[in-house]
């Protein structure tokens, strides 16, 4: 099924009886994030809010909250199309008659990948023109007590470079500053910092354009891993199954998604910066504030009816996590296009995406998958990735108990774990010595076995160790004292204990070793709290520049000083929604 508008998909949900309709009166500055975390918590249905204090627009959260509302917004034809058409390069290049006439129904589907222009009386998004304070109207969430203020939190950021030769569509999250002011939270490696980099250097400002709603397609584009030279925009019509409908603008400037619900017009002006956040984010803590660029709101079109989408982050997992699979399942395929040594890629959204990627490589000679590596680490955002594992065996790289076991029966310590200081971290990863700066591993599991893993800890106490609980066979998690009050634990486990611990490969020292329970919680702690060049302990021996570990190796994933704070809702609001729980849902 195609969804050409927000609304569309809103009313199949209806129909599903899969969104709730929430008409007592809430508030947007933290009693509706309460709500939704607590209904995505148990997944629950996408959540349509129509009584907002301070705005006319209605809310739609949670949309995207569950695989089945994925599944049910895209369908499996995008999914379809990307395996057939990577299936097909191998037939089509060179082209043959047969081989064509063999392809003629994929070939079919992409002649619609495309944009279309259409008159402004098909374009619903112009309905209403607004230039005076128009971003006082809308309903921006503040998710979380610390924030610096409301942020739109699903905004759909259009830019295009200053020679006109490629565009980018990106979901940077916006602070409110005032009705005509937001920040723009261009990290590094986003498209539309690039195109801003590039105006600011010519000492030009930016023309910006931030749609809401649209397609869901166009959501889902927005915050893809495409390669870097893919347009979102005909990403958007592979997902839809059809051209995408733009209009020009009547005031000038980029043409707009004929469908969006918002279109938010304006500007970037070079050398300009204003502290943005702080901000409760995917990663489950706070981004501290920071300067950033400003976007200057020259005026908004909306639909007259239109609907405020928003989404909430925070501790995995949320809504990002269903959107983020899909598009992993999407674009994989294509992954060996641009990569042809990397059969499967994954980064795991249990960790905010970036802290950690695992992919299966072909080791067609001796060390050939250390060169994958460093391709992986050289594409687009991939180059963020903190932790890197990689093998050469079939396994589903989603299940990730079965990939460590799959790596540690095959890790070499002597030659395969690799350290890289002084590189980039993502900008909301706290775990570095300082902003964006932060350190990098990779560790290879390829061949056949050459350990048995042990599956139960059988080697009794350890000094200051008050639990040991295995995660999986192979990987040991362990809990003593924090970390200001002992932070050489780690390093003592490796120096002292070393060789009592030596069956197993990986230790973890964490502050609650009952994160064994799952993938989610053992993911998100492990490796939002670790910095490799600074966390990463074993006794070691230096030949030829390279450093060659003994087991075990130990990760120290314990809470530090200076981490950000960990996201918990205020206690006020836990009790008024808990309160009121009945009369949302009445």
């Amino acid at each position: 099924m195609n969804f050409p508008n927000l609304r569309t998909f809103i009313d199949v949900l209806r129909k599903e009886r899969d969104v709730a309709i929430i008409s007592a009166p809430v508030d947007p500055y933290l009693e509706i994030a309460e709500i939704h975390r607590r209904v995505i918590e148990e997944g629950g249905p996408a959540l349509l809010f129509t009584n907002v204090k301070g705005s006319p627009f209605p809310v739609a959260t949670n949309l995207f909250g569950t695989t089945r509302r994925v599944d049910l917004a895209f369908g499996p034809k995008p999914e379809a199309i990307m395996n057939r058409l990577m299936a097909a390069k191998d037939t089509l290049i060179p082209p043959t008659p047969k081989a064509l006439w063999n392809e003629k129904d994929l070939i079919f589907d992409l002649l619609k990948v495309g944009l279309k222009t259409v008159p402004h009386t098909q374009a619903p998004v112009l309905d209403v023109c607004d230039r005076s304070e128009p971003l006082s109207k809308l309903p921006a969430l503040t998710s979380w007590q610390d924030d610096g203020g409301p942020f739109v939190t699903l905004p759909l950021v259009y830019t295009e470079h200053v020679d006109g030769r490629d565009h980018n569509l990106g979901m940077y999250r916006m602070h409110i500053y005032d009705g005509h002011t937001t920040g723009m939270h261009w990290q590094i490696q986003k498209g539309g910092g690039f195109h801003h980099h590039e105006a600011e250097r010519l000492g030009r400002p930016l023309p910006v354009t931030v749609f809401l709603g649209g397609p869901p397609a166009l959501i889902a584009s927005a915050i893809a891993p495409a390669p870097e030279h893919l347009p979102e925009l005909l990403l958007t019509s592979l997902i839809l199954g059809q051209k995408l409908p733009m209009a020009d603008n009547p005031l000038g400037g980029h043409r707009l998604v004929a469908e969006a619900e918002f279109a938010i017009c304006g500007e970037v002006p070079p050398h300009v910066r204003r502290p943005e956040g702080p901000f409760g984010d995917h990663y489950g803590y706070y981004s501290l504030q920071h300067d950033f660029p400003e976007f200057r709101v020259t005026h908004m079109f909306h639909r007259k009816d239109a609907i405020y989408p928003a989404t909430v982050v925070g501790k995995p997992r949320q809504e990002d996590y269903y959107l983020g699979e899909f598009l992993q399942r999407l674009l994989s395929p294509a992954f060996p296009l641009v990569m042809p040594a990397v059969k499967e890629l994954w980064t795991y959204a249990e960790t905010g995406f970036h802290p950690l990627a695992a992919a299966v490589v072909r080791e067609s000679y001796s060390r050939e998958a250390l060169g994958s590596a460093f391709r992986i680490f050289g594409e687009g955002q991939l180059s963020l990735t903190k932790f890197l594992i990689l093998t050469d065996r079939p396994v589903d790289l989603s299940d990730f108990r079965a990939l460590l076991v799959t790596v540690l029966e095959r890790f070499d310590p002597r030659t395969d774990l690799f350290i890289f200081n002084h590189t980039s971290h993502d900008t909301l990863d706290y775990t570095g010595l300082r902003l964006n700066h932060g350190s990098k591993a990779v560790l290879l599991g390829v061949g056949d076995p050459v350990r048995e893993l042990p599956a139960a800890y059988t080697e009794g106490q350890l000094d200051g160790i008050r639990d040991a609980r295995p995660y999986c066979p192979g990987c040991l998690v362990v809990s003593g004292a924090s970390y200001e009050e002992d932070p050489e634990q780690a390093k003592r486990i490796s120096d002292q204990h070393g060789e009592k611990l030596s069956r197993w490969p990986l230790v973890i020292l964490a502050d609650d070793a009952s994160i064994v329970s799952g993938q989610t919680p053992f993911l998100w702690t492990v490796f939002t709290r670790f910095n490799p060049a600074t966390d990463l302990f074993a006794r070691h021996q230096v030949q030829n520049h390279h450093l060659g570990y003994e087991l075990p190796i130990v990760i120290d994933a314990r809470m530090k000083p200076g981490y950000p704070d960990e996201l918990i809702p205020r206690d006020d609001i836990v009790k008024l929604v808990s309160d009121r729980w009945g009369e949302y849902f009445s």
